[in-house]
């Protein structure tokens, strides 16, 4: 088992630096696959959901060669369509990139249901329907997807999203740059990830157009040869430390940020209290007050982003008045206020609204990370309490955080990790 033990009370002063967006590295990686030549990819973020994939592509035959700690060289020119382990696909949800990948790359993809964080039903309707417009033969069976192409190969198509889908938008324009034809997909999901996703391909050949707008055109090419891309910093990463300077208190200048992305979020926490400056590429945040009560509904990008929803929670749960939260986009994203609740604060949930007291102060004690952005919430929490906070199954938390208690601890944060087989408690640690 994987514990973070934190000794909360300690304000956050000093600089942090972003590192690549986790959710366009588990996309942009799987579409290595379809290009022939050798891709350098930059700005790779060190996470344990990167080295999974990884792992599946090495298993493939990929050549890859790691030129950093966040560069990476790899060469598909020679994979094999194989099966990927399902011990690995079902320890991460990116894993359903593969079938679009390997569908466009090989015509054929078994691949098994993905796994990851648990926060409600997620279905892969939406990417059977878009496959299924290139005409595409999908069917999930034994807990597998397996997809197979015509016999003359994948055709550009016209599919429009019944609803807005990150992961459909992008599966869909992995199968679609090799197929014959233009495929237009409408209502699409905008997130800036998507748009890293389409410039990448773009950078090795694809013709996509319309990425970040509701209707995405992809022309299909022959073939995608080599290059170079550097992936964007993470919106989410930066918003958590954001969160976390807000809430903590201190003076904190977050670096390697796109500040556009970030516009909801920076919105948000100046409208509770806090001080949020804007640079070219960097964010300064500054608190040094309690924050005041706010309300949130997540919604798709430009929208507040559901991956900040646990974390701007934590700011509310110590902020002056009571707070509502309403989860727009996933059925079931509460549960961490249950370990909120243990830690003294205030929270009532009732359907997909979250009801937030705001308490003066929280207190330690030993919570769950329950997935990976309810876990950083807890790392905020943590931060903020009173006394010492353990938190097990941080697991979760390193798939998408990069090296968060070096971060952190350069902030002036007490964290550590511990890896034990025997749980350490609050009583352990006095």
């Amino acid at each position: 088992m994987i514990q973070y033990i934190i000794q909360g009370g300690a304000k956050l002063n000093g600089s942090v630096a972003i590192s690549g967006a986790k959710n366009a590295a588990v996309a942009i990686l799987p579409a290595t696959l379809l290009v022939s030549g050798r891709c350098r990819i930059e700005n790779v973020p060190d996470i344990s959901d990167v080295r999974l994939l990884l792992e599946i592509l090495n298993d493939m035959g990929a050549e890859i060669h790691r030129l950093g700690r966040n560069t990476l060289e790899i060469n598909c020119a020679h994979v094999r369509n194989a099966t990927a382990p399902i011990e690995l696909v079902r320890r991460i949800r990116a894993s359903y990139y593969l079938i679009g990948a390997e569908l466009g790359r090989f015509g054929h993809a078994n691949v098994a249901m993905p796994g990851g964080c648990n926060f409600g039903v997620r279905p892969i309707d939406q990417h059977i329907k878009g496959f299924e417009a290139l005409g595409a033969m999908v069917e999930q069976t034994g807990g597998y997807v397996v997809a197979d192409a015509p016999k003359n190969g994948l055709r550009g198509g016209h599919v429009y999203l019944d609803i807005v889908s990150v992961g459909a938008t992008m599966n869909i324009m992995l199968a679609a740059v090799l197929c014959s034809g233009m495929t237009i997909i409408e209502n699409c999901a905008k997130e800036p990830h998507i748009v890293d996703l389409a410039n990448f391909l773009n950078a090795m050949g694809a013709k996509i157009s319309g990425a970040g707008t509701d209707i995405i055109k992809v022309r299909g090419v022959r073939a995608l040869s080599g290059g170079s891309y550097t992936i964007i910093p993470d919106q989410i990463e930066a918003g958590t430390y954001m969160a976390a300077a807000a809430a903590v208190g201190g003076n904190v200048l977050i670096e390697n940020v796109i500040p556009k992305h970030l516009d909801c979020i920076t919105a948000k926490l100046r409208e509770m209290g806090a001080e949020v400056t804007e640079y070219d590429d960097a964010i300064r945040v500054e608190s040094n007050y309690r924050l005041h009560r706010s309300n949130v509904k997540t919604m798709p990008y430009p929208g507040f982003p559901t991956d900040m929803q646990p974390q701007i929670a934590v700011c509310m749960a110590t902020a002056v008045g009571t707070s509502l939260v309403t989860e727009g986009v996933y059925d079931n994203r509460f549960r961490y206020t249950a370990e909120l609740g243990r830690m003294g604060a205030s929270v009532q949930v009732e359907g997909k609204t979250a009801i937030i007291d705001g308490v003066p102060h929280m207190h330690g004690c030993s919570v769950h990370a329950c997935d990976l952005r309810a876990g950083a919430a807890m790392v905020i929490a943590g931060l903020c309490a009173d006394g010492t906070t353990i938190i097990d199954d941080a697991h979760y938390i390193e798939r998408g955080y990069e090296d968060i208690i070096g971060k952190l601890t350069n902030l002036g944060a007490r964290i550590r990790r511990v890896e034990t087989f025997e749980p350490v408690t609050t009583a352990d640690v006095g």
